[in-house]
């Protein structure tokens, strides 16, 4: 292939062959579903998946005709799992350990995704029973209530890690009042409010036949798994003649982003303080992701990044220090993480900032992008070699990015990133206002310089 591959929502079929000589297929059925497999020469195993694009960022609060949803997602993750008309919840769990595989479920910001992992010989089973978990829950009452307390459980856990909970308090900083700075898994406030019947509504009206992708990497026969999505899909009940266009994707243009706070501290009498500090970043369609990527490799993504050698190796302040950048359909973060002492905080602030804008200021050396091109090609490389990158790749080429671009195609985009194409993103992210947010025993006043100096004002660009 050369070039990316569009996936057009009105296109019923597709298939090529990618790097490395697999094939990818995509079928769109007549209902809306979507089907899409990518087999792999020599796979013995395969993965795959059932996605909804519905994440937390799609809950909603209470109105006069609804009560909130908010928490619903996560929630309905966990219900799927627990029996339908046919299974019970052992005899889900049984049906992948008995063949030794792998089967769970992730909630994301913006979309769903119920996944297994197993032998070739074993994918028609697995088809099965997640499309049986999919369609056919039960969300019975009593394991209902019993699954609030594992859920609120699970978010005690979270919010009992330091670094968890600064992560949390970082994008609700940096995102304001926007969906996607909402936790994912819904506060203990929406998890012990919300209901059964609201949870029920918000699966009766997201989980449809049009709103299904089933992605498959690995060793997967094409024409055989649609055959079998179809046959489950419809013994299930639900009517596949009944013409329907998948549903649109997102709108892709940047939201008008008002930053929740400057500086976000949470008192924990804990021996290191766990430090955010960041801003807005891309969407995940922008055509500088590519850059970004090259961007945060040499800044703050590996052992030799500038992040990682300023603070940790030549000043010893910190364990733990690096940079990242999520995108979204309509926003996204960069951002910059520290573990260190309390009395260390307010310095490491400063010098990962000072950090940023000498980079945005004086750019990057040609030998660093091509240090990033060889990690971020090699890394890209190797996640490839496992089923679950490929099924998860494309998930997201289907749901958000509407393209499927394979390693080659990654590795020719990387190539042309230039000195001046990064140095010109890093100055556009540190004129952007910033926000701190920190988990540990400090205070406001510690940082309140760094934030300052980073955000004269939030109407920076």
């Amino acid at each position: 292939m050369n070039g990316a591959v569009d996936f057009p929502l009105e296109r019923a079929e597709l298939s090529f062959r990618a790097a490395g000589d697999s094939l990818v297929r995509r079928s769109v059925l007549p209902s809306g579903v979507r089907i899409l497999s990518e087999q792999v020469p020599g796979a013995r195993s395969a993965t795959i998946g059932f996605w909804v694009a519905v994440g937390s960022r799609d809950e909603q609060p209470a109105d006069a005709r609804h009560p909130s949803t908010f928490g619903s997602t996560h929630f309905l993750e966990h219900l799927l799992f627990k029996g339908t008309q046919k299974r019970t919840a052992l005899d889900i769990a049984v049906s992948f350990d008995a063949v030794g595989g792998e089967h769970n479920a992730m909630t994301a910001k913006e979309y769903t995704c119920y996944y297994a992992k197993v032998q070739d010989r074993d994918l028609p089973m697995a088809v099965e029973v997640l499309a049986d978990m999919f369609t056919s829950s039960l969300l019975d009452r009593d394991e209902f209530e019993n699954e609030r307390d594992v859920i609120l459980e699970e978010i005690a856990m979270a919010g009992d890690d330091p670094a968890d909970a600064a992560n949390e308090r970082f994008f609700e900083a940096v995102l304001g009042g926007h969906p996607l700075g909402r936790p994912i898994g819904g506060s203990p406030e929406t998890i012990r409010a919300v209901t059964r019947d609201a949870v029920w509504d918000h699966y009766g009206e997201n989980y449809r036949p049009n709103d299904l992708v089933v992605t498959v990497a690995g060793a997967v026969d094409h024409d055989a798994l649609v055959a079998a999505v179809t046959t489950h899909l419809e013994g299930a009940g639900w009517d596949l003649g009944i013409a329907a266009s998948p549903v649109p994707r997102r709108n892709n243009q940047p939201a008008d982003i008002v930053r929740g706070s400057a500086i976000s501290i949470t008192q924990k009498p804990i021996e290191q303080v766990n430090l955010y500090l960041g801003t807005t970043g891309l969407v995940a369609t922008d055509e500088r992701r590519v850059t970004m990527s090259v961007l945060n490799a040499i800044f703050g993504a590996g052992m030799s990044s500038r992040l990682f050698q300023e603070i940790r190796e030549r000043r010893g302040l910190a364990y733990s220090v690096y940079s990242f950048a999520p995108a979204y359909s309509d926003a996204g973060l960069f951002g910059l993480y520290a573990g260190c002492a309390p009395a260390k905080a307010g310095q490491v602030a400063e010098l990962m900032l000072d950090e940023l804008r000498t980079l945005a200021r004086d750019g990057v050396t040609p030998l660093e992008i091509e240090r990033a091109a060889g990690q971020l090609g090699g890394a890209s490389a190797l996640a490839l070699e496992d089923s679950d990158t490929r099924m998860s790749r494309l998930g997201r080429a289907e749901i958000t990015l509407g393209e499927f671009a394979d390693l080659d195609e990654g590795l020719r985009r990387i190539a042309r990133v230039t000195p001046d194409d990064v140095r010109a993103l890093a100055q556009s992210i540190v004129d952007r206002p910033f926000s701190l947010a920190a988990v540990g025993a400090t205070s406001a006043d510690v940082f309140a310089n760094v934030v300052d100096v980073a955000t004269p004002t939030d109407d920076a660009a």
